[in-house]
């Protein structure tokens, strides 16, 4: 008899029994079934190391599974769904107290009395609907997951106490009852099978669901719009209405975009010359206090960027916030940036010339130019430039965008904002709603206005719902066509369905119903139609598919309008006016993708002109760093790091294998084996010509592609300037290979941030 043989284990009542050695054994052997290249009797040992006597039985349950996880690599990515099974064997355990998941009703039953779950579901659907919706569950899609899904699943989505980490569902019940929350309004003669195509969708990874929606559709905290833009104005109430707005939100789990441009400099005057302004910095620190006060429940973080435009008196110090040099009194860390830019400031870059920088609260008209009406701040500018009257600093355009690429490169999240594409090629009319800022993650690019308090019902703070279609899933393009009237039907009625803690936020959503629908697994959908980023073959294939994305969901807004009536403020929208995406994108792209148009798009026309729109806006194309990883996908539309995908996590080490590794492996095209940015700016352009909002786009540099491994000044400015020739609204990160790639830490619907960049 062997010494694991005689051993103890301690059962969850605390009594102490044999260890039972073959019903592991079985376990393990269950989860193997079918898998290609794992050991049994390999898991079997690595665990039985890590036994002592007396252990606990959830003790093994993850000695097991992480012996499993252990032995995920490119030889052998079989593994990662042999651990994934034994986690949904622990979870399911933990839940239930047995493998067998309980029947729907008696569930949702048990949770609601719990408090876990919304009472609404038992008083919208009768007992004869739970049954059928039972029996149409299929609680063995669970076997589908892979290891590192089950760990996001288990830390972030679903329904537990986050201080014991009991967890009381599984997933098929996150699913079915996300679908039964946001279908509830919908006729008893329609709403099952809107349920049941909608879970099918979501289970079988057609559709992705962000953290808020998945996290908190069922339970009793009624917010889950992912990005909630706030925009500041230039008084104290607004200031404090802003703060305050930022709490309420960064509470219940969304991402924050905060306009501060607004706010005038330091050493203005205040009350005709009584006192001097205190400048942006102090009120800065109250909204990066503001944004660190929650935690979100355990759910993620609370984080925040925060935008002001690149002419701003206080622009040297501003741009230097994030940067690790200087003390406390001078720096906010714990915020990312965006800065905004023009037309006429990158004309003075090109020609070598300078910028001259202003306080907004000095120029009447200019900050508001800035955004609505190029021309129109053109004027405004070089007239404030010869007043001699205004206070005003001068310096060359390349020593300040070399000193802000500096310190996004240092950084890496020092973002990029070009508000007049945000204008230009927007659903927004800028006379009417113009565009002032984006959101935490940049691909958000709604009007807003700031709040003179808390309870101001005309200010608005635009909210953003968010969902994504799993390009690697896809069989056919035409399937978007039905897919898109499931995602837009389930978002829209989730504005109606969520509760809004500010005024001002319910306004903007009842104004423009605003919805954005990005892609996952993006370089998937390249690998297997055989094309890459680098080289130009892919931009047909993006044309085609983003133009039927685009369409599609255009369609179904127009469906829903004639159904239930166009938002509020259509007449607001470029739409109202016949135009659409096609018509206003930059026309640069046609130089770089040829390819036709192939839908009907003067249909589409015809129809939104005739009905309106259900919503504003349609499409935004987002990181999803970990909601991507639920479906097995590659994250959003960037190229991955690797084959397997090493992520650090507050659960420890996370392997992820991409999609169909052994067929494709010799397809992808990896991050640090593309030869620059050219190719990827190119599709994200192309993207871009359809994308009614903005994209989370990155630059990425390898130094030691360079001279003296150091990234020249002059390759920064170049992408710079050639994502704005080619129509792109926002960049995002800037990555840096610092040869720790292989390993990089996780931010919730982000991508990763490189290390610091050599200028």
């Amino acid at each position: 008899m062997t010494k694991y043989e005689t051993m103890k284990v301690t059962k969850r009542d605390g009594r102490l029994e044999p260890i039972e050695l073959d019903k592991i054994h079985r376990v393990i052997d269950w989860a193997a079934k079918d898998l290609n290249n794992v050991s049994v009797s390999q898991v079997e040992l690595r665990s039985h190391i890590q036994f002592y006597d007396g252990i606990r039985t959830d003790d093994i349950h993850e000695t097991i599974i992480k012996s499993a996880a252990d032995l995920i690599s490119e030889e052998t990515p079989d593994y990662q769904y042999l651990a994934a099974r034994l986690a949904i064997f622990h979870l399911r355990k933990i839940a239930y107290g047995q493998f067998e998941p309980p029947h729907l009703y008696d569930h949702v039953q048990r949770l609601t009395e719990l408090g876990k779950y919304d009472p609404h579901l038992l008083a919208d659907y009768s007992r004869a609907e739970f049954d059928e919706l039972n029996d149409y569950l299929d609680h063995w899609r669970d076997m589908n997951f892979s290891y590192a899904a089950v760990k996001q699943l288990e830390g972030k989505y679903l329904v537990q106490n986050r201080v014991t980490k009991h967890i009381y569902e599984s997933p098929q019940f996150l699913y079915i009852l996300v679908a039964m929350c946001l279908f509830a309004k919908y006729p008893a003669e329609t709403r099952l099978t809107y349920i049941k195509r909608f879970y099918d969708a979501v289970s079988q990874f057609k559709i992705s669901l962000p953290t808020p929606i998945m996290s908190g559709v069922r339970t009793p905290t009624r917010q889950f719009s992912s990005c909630v833009l706030i925009e500041c104005g230039d008084s104290l109430d607004s200031i404090n209405a802003t703060t305050s707005a930022i709490v309420r939100y960064v509470s219940q789990r969304a991402g924050i975009g905060i306009n501060g441009g607004r706010i005038r400099a330091v050493g203005s005057e205040i009350r005709g010359g009584e006192a001097q302004h205190t400048g942006c910095l102090p009120f800065f620190k109250m909204f990066q206090a503001a944004v660190k006060s929650c935690s979100q429940g355990g759910v993620r973080g609370g984080a925040a960027t925060l935008f002001y435009p690149l002419w701003h008196l206080e622009v040297e110090s501003l741009l230097v916030l994030k940067n690790n040099r200087g003390v406390e009194e001078n720096r906010i860390r714990h915020l990312d940036y965006g800065v905004q830019i023009n037309r006429l400031l990158y004309q003075r870059l090109i020609k070598g010339q300078n910028i001259t920088l202003f306080s907004p609260h000095d120029v009447p008209g200019l900050y508001d130019a800035f955004f609505a009406n190029q021309d129109e701040f053109e004027r405004l500018y070089e007239q404030y430039e010869q007043d001699t009257s205004i206070r005003k600093r001068s310096l060359p355009a390349v020593e300040l965008f070399s000193l802000m690429m500096q310190e996004r490169a240092s950084t890496g999240r020092i973002y990029i904002q070009n508000v007049d594409h945000c204008n230009t090629h927007s659903p927004f009319n800028p006379d009417k709603a113009p565009v002032r800022q984006s959101n935490l993650c940049m691909e958000i690019a709604l009007p807003t206005k700031p709040l003179d308090d808390i309870n101001d019902a005309e200010g608005e703070i635009a909210l953003c719902t968010l969902s994504a279609f799993n390009l690697g899933a896809l069989e056919s393009l035409d399937e978007l066509d039905g897919l898109s009237d499931l995602i837009v039907r389930a978002l829209d009625a989730l504005l109606d369905y969520q509760d809004y803690p500010v005024k001002a936020a319910l306004n903007a959503t009842e104004k423009r119903r605003s919805l954005g629908v990005g892609v996952i697994n993006y370089a998937y959908y390249l690998a297997k139609n055989g094309t890459r980023y680098s080289d130009g073959s892919a931009l047909g294939l993006t044309h085609r598919t983003f133009e039927a994305i685009q369409y599609y969901l255009l369609k179904a807004s127009v469906q829903l309008a004639r159904e239930y009536g166009p938002c509020k403020a259509f007449d607001e929208t470029t739409y109202a006016a016949g135009l659409l995406p096609v018509d206003t994108y930059k026309k640069d792209i046609d130089a770089i993708c040829t390819e036709p148009l192939h839908l009907d798009w003067e249909a589409l026309r015809a129809d939104i002109l005739a009905h309106g729109l259900r919503n504003s806006t349609l499409t935004a194309l987002m990181p999803s760093e970990t909601s991507s990883q639920i479906a097995n996908a590659t994250n959003g539309i960037e190229p991955p790091r690797g084959l397997v995908s090493v992520k650090q996590s507050k659960d420890g080490i996370l392997r992820q294998v991409v999609p169909e590794f052994e067929r494709l492996k010799d397809q992808y095209e990896l991050l640090w084996k593309i030869p620059s940015n050219d190719g990827y700016l190119k599709l994200v352009g192309v993207m871009q010509k359809f994308v009614d909002q903005s994209i989370s786009a990155n630059t990425n540099y390898d130094p030691q592609r360079f001279e003296g491994g150091r990234v020249p000044m002059k390759q920064l400015l170049k992408d710079l300037l050639q994502a704005y020739k080619y129509g792109v609204k926002t960049l995002y990160y800037h990555n840096t290979r610092d040869g720790a790639e292989d390993v990089h830490g996780e931010v919730e619907d982000d991508g990763c941030a490189g290390g610091a960049c050599k200028i």
